[in-house]
């Protein structure tokens, strides 16, 4: 019985595998990939990333993997037989539950039939394809290598292949998109009808290809973006998506399990080059080149940067962050029992906020932002993160 109830209180724990492979880089990506097929490269990254999970796997025997996710880069282009070879590691070495979200991402031009079967087979069940838009000619502009005809063959494949929980990728504030055809792109898109919908804004990062000519590139202003963003929210809602976080849409249920513990403080462990961690009261990201992870797994060396251990205070201003990016948002009650701190000076902010249209609360007294409130939702975290700054911890008698 003793060993049956500690298998029961479990913590959950998510894993991510970061894949930094692709056929190209788009213009404006700054995460960290590497356009290139050398195999030489992908045997070692296999090899050390096979050897970093067995070896995390002994550290953690309090904890049950409810979700996986592989992402990039991408997935799809390193091939099923490496994806499978990882799975197949972290069973052997964690204790992955059985209804585990398995989730990868994968491009347009990298989707075989071949592919989704062997990892259908394999036990991945959530498949991301990242579409981004139904414009060809932006497609081209951003350095994505497929059409929108590739993407929607793609979809199919995947349904085919026996998927039923499939998200779609779109990105809005393109080079040369409108108002009107962004809602055209999202028209059609919707016919495939996904589980899952991200829409995302593009930023153009310093460092990318695309910084290098964001003034020539005809891209839409923020005003302009920000009406994109509540058409989405409006046309998703009207076609039964629920908004659960700023960016992401789904069917009743669909939510991204994985994701949901970034929001909302659950732990997760990452392994690849730039995987970032929160696992067992630290925050630590894994070296941003592959030459340097593999060769640290394989002698021993160190491969993790920047480890914190993260104050209480800290966590609690996390938590308003992290949870305001969600519709389940924050409530006084949870504050107050995680981090001691009192949820009152908050009320006055979010009050403000709330008459202002930007901030909601349910019935269960939970405070959420509203689609407006997400356009400004640094301004209103900044403004929390002052008023719990000047509060003084609750102090109890115990």
């Amino acid at each position: 019985m003793p060993i049956l109830t500690k298998r029961l209180n479990k913590t959950s724990l998510g894993l991510y595998i970061h894949v930094p492979f692709c056929r190209s880089k788009c213009q404006y990506c700054d995460f960290y990939s590497l356009a290139c097929k050398d195999d030489k490269l992908m045997d070692g990254y296999l090899d050390a990333v096979c050897a970093h999970i067995k070896e995390a796997g002994a550290l953690a025997p309090g904890y049950k993997v409810d979700t996986i996710y592989f992402g990039g880069g991408t997935p799809s282009f390193f091939g099923a037989d490496g994806l499978a070879i990882i799975l197949t590691t972290i069973r052997r070495n964690f204790d992955v539950d059985n209804n585990a979200e398995i989730t990868f991402e994968c491009n347009p031009d990298s989707v075989s039939d071949k592919l989704l079967h062997r990892l259908r087979a394999e036990g991945f069940n959530r498949v991301s394809l990242g579409i981004q838009t139904d414009d060809d000619e932006i497609l081209k502009k951003l350095g994505r290598p497929h059409t929108y005809a590739q993407a929607v063959t793609a979809y199919q494949r995947i349904r085919k292949a026996g998927f039923r929980n499939v998200s779609v990728d779109l990105m809005y504030g393109l080079p040369g998109q409108t108002l009107r055809t962004w809602q055209e792109t999202l028209d059609n898109v919707l016919k495939l009808l996904p589980e899952h919908i991200s829409c995302y804004g593009l930023k153009v990062e310093e460092g990318t290809p695309l910084w290098d000519y964001k003034e020539a590139a005809n891209l839409p202003d923020d005003d302009l973006q920000a009406d994109m963003y509540l058409a989405a929210v409006e046309l998703l809602r009207s076609r039964g998506y629920r908004q659960y976080e700023i960016s992401n849409f789904c069917r009743k249920g669909q939510y991204s399990r994985h994701n949901m513990k970034y929001w909302t403080g659950g732990e997760y462990l990452g392994f690849g080059p730039s995987a970032s961690s929160d696992f067992a009261g630290k925050r630590f990201t894994l070296t941003r080149d592959i030459q340097t992870y593999i060769q640290g797994i394989r002698d021993g060396g160190e491969v993790m940067e920047d480890v914190q251990e993260i104050p209480l205070r800290e966590r609690a201003g996390e938590y308003l962050m992290l949870r305001l990016r969600t519709q389940q948002g924050i409530a006084a009650d949870e504050y107050e029992r995680l981090f001691l701190l009192p949820f009152q000076p908050l009320v006055k902010v979010l009050a403000n906020h709330r008459s202002l249209g930007y901030v909601g609360v349910n019935d269960q007294g939970r405070w959420y932002l509203t689609p407006k409130g997400y356009l400004i939702s640094n301004t209103i975290i900044s403004d929390l993160l002052m008023a719990q700054d000047e509060s003084e911890p609750i102090r109890r008698l115990f």
